[in-house]
């Protein structure tokens, strides 16, 4: 009779069997959306678009967008400058605009097709130096101001990273501004018309040979007080019913910063695109204004700016936001890819938490505090 094995025996010489820990099965995104509720926690395996933007691909994404709005509302700001100086010099201007269709025709008719772009090459070189600065870091300004511990940011604190990243992105970006307000303000009467400027690049170099490099920063004040209001009025207003994206709102946005904006955006116009000696200061040029022209001068091209800060901030953060999603789902998302894979391995590879995630709810699977944590 044969001697069964002891259980000693089985103990040592057998593989003790493989225990599987009982995971909650992942929440398909398509069910969270429906269910809401303690279940639809966000998973390690997120999806690209749920990945936060780090600050590069903002800086990026917001530089970019501006730049497509730039494109498409170009003609419009054109108008806004061509109207804010009109009356400035009456003797020697020899074109009336009237109106924002009005403004554009004549343009097209006495200067050809291509004059409401004018300056658009100086005006894409703006964006991408000041809509970077100015949207692209608001959020990480903004982080930097509110308190540790705190849930959310006041809106005080978010009035103040407006300013600060305005006042950040005029600074650095103040001499592609100079040179896009003259361009759109030159006068070309007929194709062969006399050019003070070649081109973009000669433009600077001009300005900074006749007019000193203190010329390229021309107008910085009022400028930075003009996009202090601006900027507070589209990114607090825009943070604030982010999760609500509507146009109206946008364009609600876009009114109240032309309103408040635009008597500083005239005198700032006019002050970068005047010669040397016409005006002592900003406040000179805003003093003489008002005696040759009376106060209603300061609302000049208000329509055609109204407009294109509506349109503009529309199609910008539409773009921004898609922008934001499209490059988050590039290569530096890979890592997010191969942990929603390996949550998902049968058998004992499932026993462990994902890479760097430990979590903080027992049986819970890992959130996305947990990954960060």
């Amino acid at each position: 009779m044969t001697a069964s094995p002891s259980p000693g025996f089985l103990k040592v010489f057998l593989p003790e069997p493989k225990q599987r820990i009982a995971r909650p099965p992942l929440l398909d995104p398509h069910q969270a959306a429906q269910d809401p509720g303690p279940s639809s926690r966000t998973m390690v395996g997120l999806q690209p678009s749920e990945v936060p933007p780090t600050t590069v691909v903002k800086f990026l994404g917001a530089g970019t967008a501006a730049c497509f709005a730039d494109l498409l509302t170009f003609p419009l700001d054109t108008a806004k400058v061509r109207l804010q100086i009109q009356g400035e010099n009456p003797g020697a201007q020899s074109v009336q605009y009237r109106g924002v269709l009005g403004t554009i025709l004549t343009m097209v008719r006495t200067e050809g097709p291509r004059s409401p772009y004018s300056g658009l090459v100086a005006g894409l070189h703006r964006q991408m130096s000041f809509a970077s600065i100015r949207i692209g870091l608001y959020d990480s300004v903004k982080q930097f101001y509110t308190p540790k511990g705190a849930d959310h940011s006041s809106v005080a604190i978010r009035i103040l990273a407006g300013c600060t990243t305005g006042a950040m992105a005029v600074t650095c970006a103040q001499p592609t501004d100079v040179v896009k307000v003259r361009f759109q303000a030159m006068v070309r009467l007929g194709t062969g018309g006399e050019r003070k400027y070649r081109g973009t690049m000669d433009a600077y170099r001009t300005i900074a040979r006749e007019e000193g490099v203190r010329g390229l920063w021309k107008g910085t004040w009022p400028n930075i007080t003009r996009n202090a209001i601006v900027n507070c009025a589209e990114m607090v207003t825009y943070d604030i019913i982010k999760e609500k994206l509507l146009d109206s709102h946008l364009f609600t946005a876009g009114f109240c910063a032309t309103v408040v904006a635009s008597p500083v955006d005239v005198v700032k116009t006019r002050y970068m695109n005047a010669p040397p000696g016409r005006y002592r200061s900003p406040l000179h040029c805003m003093l003489r204004m008002v005696a040759q022209e009376g106060p209603t001068a300061f609302y000049k091209g208000f329509v055609p700016s109204f407009l294109r800060l509506g349109a503009w901030n529309v199609m910008m953060f539409v773009t921004y936001e898609q922008l934001k999603r499209a490059l988050m789902k590039g290569p530096g998302t890979a890592g997010i890819s191969v942990l929603n894979k390996a949550s998902r391995l049968p058998g004992p590879e499932r026993t462990s938490p994902p890479w760097g995630c430990r979590p903080t709810h027992g049986t819970e699977p890992c959130t996305v505090a947990d990954l960060r944590n």
